[in-house]
């Protein structure tokens, strides 16, 4: 059977223009999740950002929700990338959390976190979705395990606590921190919070460099050998 006119004109336009139309609704679908939030983005509201038609969300991506998951994928890639930039050269447990004060606070700024809540938000009432979320925060744990390891690897810190669950822990209250932030419109208490951090901080890496807490200075590799 035939296709028809209208059909044959959006895959022809698909087709034409599939790489730009496709990073548009995503880059649509990023911005929809901030401001309108999972309830409110549908195939119609994100193809009214994209200036596309709603019939190309489902020729692109078969669902709304498939779309939500990559713009997802996107923000998760495009931060990932940015935090691991900025954490390659952290060495000492101050300079971790003054890199992850400078990160969670751009995150609030432009909302990158928002998109992640709200696909969260939404999998309470959409089948199959919470699987889908939970496997997108894996790679999260994963690279908070790798900066944890590479910070209080070898101190007694890192001896007395299973990194594993402490980048649960670390992912679990910087995601709840940020809701908290979006839901009160205040992020004083979230700041007041990494402003203690790094006092604390401070006062670890004093006392362990006095030889009274050996938690944050990370043992010499001559003495790991004998």
């Amino acid at each position: 059977m035939a296709k028809s006119g209208k059909a044959s004109r959006l895959m022809a336009e698909g087709d034409l223009r599939s790489a730009p139309v496709r990073q548009a609704l995503v880059e649509a679908a990023i911005e929809t999740l901030k401001t309108d939030g999972f309830s409110g983005a549908s195939a119609r509201a994100i193809a009214r950002r994209a200036e596309c038609n709603q019939a190309l969300v489902f020729y692109h991506f078969g669902s709304v929700v498939d779309l939500l998951l990559a713009a997802l994928d996107s923000v998760s890639t495009s931060r990932l990338r940015h935090y691991s930039a900025a954490a390659e050269n952290v060495g000492t447990l101050a300079e971790l959390v003054e890199v992850a004060t400078t990160i969670f606070l751009e995150d609030l700024e432009n909302g990158y976190i928002t998109v992640l809540a709200e696909m969260i938000a939404g999998a309470s009432s959409t089948p199959g979705l919470g699987l889908e979320v939970a496997a997108r925060i894996s790679p999260w744990k994963r690279f908070a395990e790798q900066v944890i390891n590479s910070v209080l690897g070898g101190t007694a810190l890192g001896d007395l606590i299973p990194s594993g669950d402490l980048a649960h822990s670390t992912v679990a209250l910087y995601l709840g921190l940020e809701l908290l932030s979006h839901l009160e419109g205040n992020r004083e208490a979230s700041q007041a919070l990494f402003e203690h951090a790094k006092r604390l901080t401070v006062i670890a890496e004093a006392l362990g460099a006095g030889g009274m807490l050996g938690a944050v200075a990370p043992v010499p590799k001559e003495e790991q050998e004998t």
